[in-house]
């Protein structure tokens, strides 16, 4: 089959258990909560009161009263530690314990029906959905995260149910991380790692136009810097698709330089190998009308042609 699936260890769910956990994120992130079922999943962020990213997640629910966070692995714990201070006052806690839970990601023209055939989900759940719809069965949760029906990621308790990982081998060629990591970029999904935690505020990364932010959903911490950026402001920065035709390393948090200029002007979000082998990332730069360069490490340091219109999945 023309699909794939590999596991993301990169990626880690954060649980959240208790009948108040919605109304806690609600309370604390950039996404309108009370749009999450069984059926629905939805993109956000931490922001701190100063309107910087602590994290991006992905949230969906797992169970009655159960939802997990989906974030980078190098980010669970900070996370943790800035939701622990809050959560005290509510109906819910924070599960520490839950590594049998993995993530995986399936990718593929013909993934959903390989999907379809390893968690015996029916098609029309698993293929014909739209971005960020998902379905549930016994030991797993599947999400769809893109518009086509081509990407998945795939949540599966290992521990309880590890003949489901059998399963998505048995109907999906083995993959790589990185591969999964090029579609991300090429899509604009801008990711937070740990060193880029408290770098941006959302429209820095997009998170305006691809969905990560409510505007309609009232208060939330950060919430008054965000918004006044969205309605009075213009955003100085914003996320773009680079490449660099070579195989220089790209780090998260990498500084990136104008000609001739000693300050900084922009950063390195997250990077793949592409499939011809150079280097391609998402970097917050400065907002342009025409293609521009930036240079990485210092102004003579290797050049990144970056494009001309910011990206925008919305």
């Amino acid at each position: 089959m023309s699909c794939h699936y590999t596991k993301l260890v990169d990626e880690a769910l954060l649980h959240i258990v208790g009948p108040d956990t919605l109304t806690f994120l609600q309370g604390q992130t950039t996404c309108d909560t009370r749009t999450v079922d069984v059926g629905q999943t939805v993109p956000g962020a931490y922001c701190t009161p100063k309107g910087r990213v602590v994290c991006d997640f992905l949230l969906c629910q797992i169970a009655e009263n159960h939802y997990a966070l989906r974030m980078r692995q190098d980010i669970v714990d900070t996370s943790a530690a800035v939701f622990a201070k809050f959560i005290v006052f509510s109906k819910a806690q924070l599960l520490t314990d839950q590594q049998s839970w993995q993530v995986f990601g399936c990718w593929g023209d013909e993934a959903h029906t390989a999907l379809h055939s390893a968690l015996s989900i029916e098609p029309k759940q698993s293929g014909s959905g739209e971005r960020y719809s998902c379905s549930h069965g016994e030991g797993f949760v599947l999400i769809q995260t893109d518009a086509e029906g081509r990407q998945f990621e795939c949540y599966i308790n290992t521990d309880s149910h590890p003949e489901l990982v059998e399963k998505l081998a048995a109907t999906m060629s083995p993959g790589d991380a990185n591969s999964w990591k090029s579609l991300q970029i090429e899509q604009g999904l801008g990711r937070i790692e740990a060193a880029t935690v408290e770098e941006f505020i959302p429209q820095m990364l997009n998170y305006d136009l691809t969905g990560y932010v409510s505007f309609d959903k009232g208060c939330y911490t950060g919430q008054e810097v965000v918004a006044r950026m969205h309605y009075r402001g213009k955003p100085k920065r914003r996320l773009y698709r680079a490449n660099l035709n070579e195989s220089h390393p790209l780090p998260a948090g990498a500084p990136l330089f104008n000609a001739g200029s000693p300050q900084s002007v922009g950063t390195v979000v997250n990077s793949a190998v592409g499939a011809d082998g150079a280097q391609i990332a998402l970097i917050v730069a400065p907002v342009t009308e025409e293609e521009n360069l930036v240079y990485l490490a210092d102004s003579e340091g290797p050049a990144l042609s970056y494009h001309i219109s910011p990206i925008n999945t919305g």
